[in-house]
């Protein structure tokens, strides 16, 4: 199975922590965190991404600027829900069947 790379933007780092442990137990997935738009910027030149998380503190004018950067993959606002939401957010947007 291919190794799915998703990155997750917020600018709680709790949440983050927690997001990026959820995702990085599940076989397979490979999660990574950025809080600020540099960061996105930087991370999308060193990185491809199967998927970007859009989670807390994040504006609208943020979100516009990553999907820009981000225009050949699925970006899915995450507003948290607990770990079954998110996986299925993952699934839905790169339209995989869940394990």
């Amino acid at each position: 199975m291919k190794e799915i790379n998703i990155l997750v933007v917020g600018t709680h780092i709790e949440i983050m922590a927690t997001i990026l442990r959820l995702l990085n137990n599940k076989p397979g997935w490979q999660g990574t965190g950025a809080s600020t738009l540099p960061e996105v910027t930087k991370l999308a030149k060193e990185q491809k991404f199967d998927v970007v998380l859009i989670g807390a503190g994040i504006t609208e004018d943020d979100t516009l600027h990553i999907n820009q950067t981000f225009q050949e993959i699925p970006v899915v606002l995450h507003y948290g829900g607990g770990s079954g939401l998110l996986y299925a957010e993952v699934y839905l947007a790169l339209n995989i069947t869940p394990e």
